[in-house]
């Protein structure tokens, strides 16, 4: 299944894929392959998974079930900063399956095609870290067995091997007869040629290919018909003519014919960590020290953050002013019981869209304020909040509470704390910073040009409990310094839904960011406590305290498109059916308190679901209510659809996974949304 994953470019969904698979929603495809097809999914969370789903063909071998049942159960014990692990899978179903983390980035394969061979520290990065990974994996006793460019990602925090659905446990050395292979020609060890066999020095001898691959950008054993590239791996030489030379030697040993000439992972990778150093301390002041080794791969690891407009855009949070979006029409009915959000016209209509990376990016309440006052123009757009009290001389957000001051040394945050920072080290840091990196990435894409993020803008501080984010600003236009909240406010929500999700156990409270200025020393602009800010309410509080539950959501505009696409799941077909034809009903019961000069109907009256938020939404294409005619009928619509999702609930129980209702109204410009909660017990419902 190669390219799996890969670059993020989605591709659309084939006649008969399922529109779901166990946990995960189907939102298109992301390749096929020999073994099956990997399918774009989005977890209820939000969370984006490649979801591998096994050939029927194979799927009736009872053989291969059992071997990809063992499979599954070896490959969960596999774990590292530089692969993509197993999250879940399921060996019994009709057409086994698994699913991993979905890592958006171009393969090696990618990457040297387009853009050319790998060079400098950088390959030496590539050549460490994608050891380690291997190292990771026999270390689990586990054998990958299908190494080779389209299987390794390059996003932005390293390089990252995935595709464990064919490997096998180290002592099933003979998966073939012999003279038969499974992998692709030109990354095939000579003995598995020879004989079938596989084993841990098979995948050092595709190593020795990928990283001759990664440096020439060609491969070491020519192209070509398949017989003549097997005869070039098993009796020629590899064309090593552009390797580096101090990574020429362990190359060689790892392309050598015999498997015991071959290093181990384990000791490649050691090798190869020590040729990166010496790069490092030529590149670098020779005082500078790493206090691990991976470290050293986020000091040198220059790839962009890269993402795929199929995929679910991230909800934008709250309104933004500067971008034109119906802050008039907000303003009219900014009187109404809920609040307004001014959405533009959805464009679902034509087949369903994906959802919106719900955990990662959730919708936001309020911009943060930024600081120091100097960095704001006199004339803010209308609607942005202008900052509060700023200390003059730190410019850090005045007010952090002092229990967490007295919980830190050293006082405020600063430049001099920021220097002293590192990157980040262990699964749970290295899961933060692609985090934050994976949803900033989306939001600057959103924004435009005008703020630059590197691999290398997240950082640590232990002692201090605090996360930084380094940026710079390519521009001083007044709609750039206004970004600057949007970039705030993400890495405020993105912090507290992965540490309270993923990782309660890190220490980290408080979100730090830090502007760099070239010519000018770095300035701190926030300095936040991203648990405990009310600002930073998101929707990963549903999910750790039902007490939270609706707090943090609105509706918005993906959703919004997600509900105007038709359902196929019968229950909720069921549910807006019924509340549909009971809210047609009495909004031509209420046509003398609305003026309503017509009998409305579905044309006008519709109803739909955004399963990625679990919001069922209302929307009226009626456009001559006046706002108190529209708040009249928000709220009735409101009710019952309030009292459909707490019915339906208490009939299907856990299996009803709607909570959430949103009312909207279509204006001259696009749609208002105008009421919206958390439907709880039917008392709580509007009336």
């Amino acid at each position: 299944m190669s390219e799996s994953g890969s670059s993020g470019r989605v591709q659309p969904a084939h006649a008969g894929d399922p529109s779901r698979i166990g946990p995960y929603r189907i939102v298109g495809r992301l390749g096929a392959g020999g073994m099956g097809t990997v399918h774009a999914g989005v977890a209820p969370d939000g969370m984006r998974v490649a979801v591998k789903v096994i050939h029927p063909s194979q799927a009736q071998d009872p053989h291969f079930r059992a071997r990809f049942r063992r499979e599954v159960e070896m490959s969960s014990r596999v774990a590292g900063p530089y692969l993509i692990p197993l999250l879940t899978a399921d060996a019994n179903a009709a057409n086994p399956w698994l699913a991993t983390e979905y890592v958006a980035g171009p393969t090696l394969n990618q990457q040297v095609l387009a853009q050319g061979r790998l060079t400098g520290p950088g390959l030496y990065a590539f050549a460490a870290a994608t050891a380690q990974a291997l190292s990771a994996v026999h270390a689990a006793g586990v054998v990958h067995r299908d190494v080779k460019p389209q299987n390794v990602i390059l996003t932005p925090s390293g390089p990252r091997v995935l595709d464990f659905g064919i490997a096998h446990a180290d002592d099933d050395t003979r998966a073939t007869h012999p003279g038969a292979t499974t992998g692709t020609p030109g990354w095939i060890s000579p003995e598995q040629y020879r004989t079938g066999a596989t084993g841990p020095e098979g995948d050092m001898f595709a190593w020795g290919a990928l990283v001759a691959y990664a440096a020439t950008g060609r491969p070491p054993f020519g192209t070509g018909a398949p017989d003549a590239v097997a005869f070039r791996v098993t009796s020629g030489e590899p064309d090593l003519d552009g390797v580096p030379v101090p990574l020429r030697e362990i190359v060689r040993r790892a392309l050598s014919k015999e498997p015991g000439d071959r290093p181990s992972a384990d000791d490649a990778a050691e090798e190869c960590f020590e040729l990166l150093a010496a790069q490092l301390i030529q590149a670098m002041r020779a005082d500078t020290l790493f206090t691990r080794a991976e470290d050293m791969i986020t000091a040198v690891w220059d790839m962009p953050p890269v993402d795929d407009p199929a995929w679910p855009k991230p909800a934008r949070r709250g309104r933004r002013p500067w971008a034109g979006m119906l802050v008039v029409a907000a303003a009219v009915i900014g009187g109404l019981a809920g609040g307004v959000v001014a959405l533009m016209p959805g464009k679902a209509e034509s087949g369903r869209h994906e959802t919106s990376d719900a955990s990662s990016v959730p919708a936001s309440s309020a911009p943060v304020s930024p600081a120091p006052l100097s960095s704001v123009p006199a004339s803010s757009p209308a609607g942005l909040p202008k900052p509060s009290g700023a200390s003059a001389k730190t410019g850090t957000k005045a007010g952090t509470s002092k229990k967490r001051e007295q919980a830190v040394s050293g006082g405020p945050a600063s430049a001099e704390s920021w220097a002293e920072a590192r990157p980040a080290r262990g699964e749970g840091e290295h899961d933060v910073a692609r985090a934050v990196l994976h949803d900033q990435g989306l939001l600057v894409q959103e924004l435009g040009d005008g703020i630059d993020l590197t691999p290398r803008s997240v950082r640590f501080h232990v002692s201090r409990e605090e996360v930084y984010l380094s940026y710079r600003l390519s521009s001083d236009e007044p709609g750039t310094v206004y970004a600057e909240t949007e970039v705030a406010d993400l890495m405020c929500r993105t912090l507290r839904d992965t540490v309270l999700r993923l990782h309660p156990d890190l220490p980290y409270r408080t979100y730090v960011m830090v502007k760099e200025t070239t010519g000018h020393d770095p300035q701190v602009t926030w300095d936040d406590d991203f648990l405990t800010g009310a600002r930073c309410a998101s929707a990963a509080d549903d999910a750790l305290n039902p007490s939270y539950a609706g707090l943090g959501w609105e509706p918005d505009e993906q959703g919004l498109g997600q509900a105007m696409v038709p359902s196929t799941d019968s229950a909720e077909i069921d549910v807006a059916d019924r509340a549909t034809r009971r809210i047609i009903e009495r909004t031509n019961g209420m046509r003398g308190t609305l003026g309503t000069g017509r009998v409305l109907g579905n044309a006008e009256l519709k109803m739909g679901f955004d399963p990625g938020r679990s919001a069922m939404y209302v929307w009226s294409d009626y456009r001559t209510w006046n706002q108190e005619q529209a708040a009249a009928w928000a709220d009735m619509a409101a009710g019952e659809a309030c009292r459909a999702l707490v019915r339906q609930r208490d009939g299907a129980g856990d299996a009803w996974p709607y909570s959430r209702y949103a009312v909207a109204e279509r204006s001259g410009s696009g749609y208002l949304m105008i009421r919206w909660g958390t439907a709880g017990t039917l008392a709580d419902c509007p009336v």
